[in-house]
């Protein structure tokens, strides 16, 4: 049977939908999208004199605030930054669904976060690995190489890349073509973080789309993602949403095909025979596998939905 990565405690993660840390305009506004995950960033989005600030703004939100059925992640600041340590252990403390871990070179480095909240969970009784880790793993191009191992990590359960912090370590002058289409170097990579997540059982994610007023080319770009097999996508701005949010919802028709598909491999199976004509093409186990994930992450929205 097809894995179907399990995002975290609260369903699947079509849209993960970023918020800067300690503005609470910002911050009421995001709890009323129909975002499936809320990162809260104390990272890019927060000036070096605003951090402490922002962390202690961002403890209280998960604290205080009715998240309903989203998930609650937070992006700390790098472990080799000022702000880094004590941002993994008043986040940890204050309980959130997830940490996003930004700029990760090796499989060290995620395992010294994991040990430490491990210590945190252990010293507040919380259940051991109900803190679990996404990382940004292609910010750094040394990452590029061990996105596999650091993904293996038990408590990561997501993996996503980052074009524009790649994009400035490369000194590259742009990221697309005059077509719009990512250039080799960043394919690469979008396809490197795509295979190192689902050979770890883990949510492959889609880095954002800065083009904020480019609804259709957003669009193109999640269609092509889901097609390829990312679960969900970042977004950096509320109308692209429900955009994303569509994408990576299997349609009525592609839920009503693989349930007709499904029913054709019983009937076949039945038979003894495994490859099969079905609506004029050759069938056999990876079409199977297919059906059955389409209709297991149909399943889990629905839930999610009506929660």
């Amino acid at each position: 049977m097809a894995v179907v990565p399990t995002p975290g405690p609260k369903g699947p993660r079509r849209s993960l939908h970023f918020v800067p840390g300690g503005n609470a305009r910002m911050f009421e506004k995001a709890l009323t999208l129909n975002a499936d995950t809320l990162i809260l960033d104390l990272e890019d989005s927060v000036t070096p004199e605003n951090k402490e600030a922002a962390r202690r703004a961002v403890c209280d939100w998960i604290e205080q605030a009715d998240f309903g059925a989203k998930e609650c992640l937070v992006r700390i600041n790098p472990q080799d930054s000022p702000w880094g340590r004590d941002d993994a252990e008043a986040i940890a403390a204050a309980r959130p669904d997830g940490l996003v871990l930004p700029k990760v070179s090796s499989r060290a480095s995620v395992d010294a976060v994991d040990q430490l909240i491990s210590a945190i969970e252990e010293q507040n009784n919380v259940q051991p690995g109900a803190i679990s880790l996404v990382l940004i793993g292609t910010e750094l191009p040394e990452a590029v190489f061990c996105l596999a191992d650091m993904a293996g990590n038990g408590r990561v359960d997501g993996l996503t890349w980052g074009a524009e912090d790649l994009a400035g370590e490369l000194g590259a002058r742009a990221k697309r073509n005059a077509e719009g289409v990512y250039l080799d170097v960043f394919r690469f990579v979008r396809s490197s973080c795509l295979l190192a997540a689902v050979a770890n059982q883990v949510h492959p994610i889609d880095t954002v789309f800065v083009e904020i007023t480019e609804q259709a080319a957003l669009a193109k770009e999640c269609a092509e993602a889901a097609a390829m097999g990312f679960m969900g996508k970042l977004t950096i701005h509320p109308t692209q949403v429900d955009v994303v949010n569509r994408a990576f919802t299997p349609s009525e028709r592609e839920v009503a095909a693989a349930r007709e598909l499904l029913m054709a491999f019983a009937e076949a199976q039945s038979e003894g025979k495994m490859a099969f004509s079905f609506n004029g093409q050759m069938v056999d186990v990876p079409h199977l596998k297919r059906a059955r994930k389409v209709l297991a992450i149909a399943e889990q929205i629905d839930v999610q939905l009506k929660s």
